[in-house]
């Protein structure tokens, strides 16, 4: 521990401009992806705001267990599908998948073609299984 206090003291510019980077790169890919919610804020969103979840995960992740009304959509297939949610635009829009990978660039994609509301859920299923929220089985 002292070597590193005295290397951070001997290279305290280095340090600093490594720091700046790396606090550029966490707000980067916070606004790339909407906000993230907890499974809590989420299931208000859903609630009080009709929010729509979509889940990007493939259809047999989807089906071992999803979010109540939840709609499947797999990530690799969101840009040809989007006329299938093209209704839900003005709503609050919640994207799901495993780990949180794949949300933000499906939520980048979702504000592209002019969704206004998008969010992802942090962490993603994994989390939502953790918080001991529900799951639907098909």
């Amino acid at each position: 521990m002292a070597e590193f206090l005295q290397f951070v003291s001997q290279e305290w510019l280095m340090v600093s401009i490594m720091m700046a980077f790396v606090f550029m790169l966490v707000m980067h890919e916070t606004r790339r992806g909407g906000a993230a919610l907890s499974p809590a804020q989420l299931t208000a969103l859903v609630n009080n705001e009709d929010g729509l979840v979509i889940d990007v995960r493939d259809s047999k992740d989807f089906n071992e267990g999803h979010i109540v009304g939840a709609i499947n959509i797999p990530h690799a297939k969101v840009a040809s599908q989007l006329t299938q949610i093209e209704k839900h635009k003005q709503k609050p829009v919640i994207v799901v998948c495993r780990f949180g990978q794949h949300a933000g660039m499906v939520s980048k994609i979702l504000k592209a073609s002019g969704f206004e509301n998008v969010s992802k859920l942090s962490g993603g299923m994994a989390e939502w299984q953790s918080s001991q929220m529900p799951v639907v089985k098909t």
